[in-house]
């Protein structure tokens, strides 16, 4: 599976951690589009570049960071088909894809320690949509 990541640079360090996670799996080949560096970057660029890859159908799925997560699913929503979800526990990513078919993972670099998001990307690109009555209430969102 392709997945696509970005972060700024308050979600640098996270970024990397969750990409060399992917990385070792054999099942995962990663696009990094940035940051590359804790220099500091505007976020909705990044966030931007995501969410279109996303749309245009380049990526299935997609994992933003920046300090808390907040911006960078603000801006990756405003995109139509888009569904990022910014999660902080193993719960939220789960249901983010059962429940909501979330195309985007969204963290907080600042607010997520490396442990629980590694295993929130482990759950959230584990966990299949369930459809029916989900996919019901996903249609009536655009």
């Amino acid at each position: 599976m392709d997945i696509i990541i970005g972060s700024d640079h308050a979600g640098f360090d996270l970024k990397e951690e969750c990409k060399a996670h992917l990385e070792g799996h054999a099942d995962y080949r990663v696009k990094d589009i940035g940051a590359f560096s804790r220099d500091s970057v505007d976020y909705p660029e990044v966030a931007n570049e995501l969410a279109q890859a996303i749309v245009k159908g380049e990526y299935r799925l997609g994992i933003l960071i920046c300090g808390t997560g907040l911006g960078m699913s603000m801006v990756a929503n405003r995109y139509k088909g888009v569904r990022a979800a910014l999660c902080h526990n193993i719960y939220t990513a789960k249901m983010s894809r059962m429940h909501n078919d979330a195309n985007i993972l969204a963290m907080g670099g600042r607010v997520t320690g490396v442990g629980l998001a590694l295993e929130m990307v482990d759950v959230f690109l584990g966990s299949p949509f369930e459809g029916g009555r989900h996919q019901l209430r996903l249609n009536q969102f655009d």
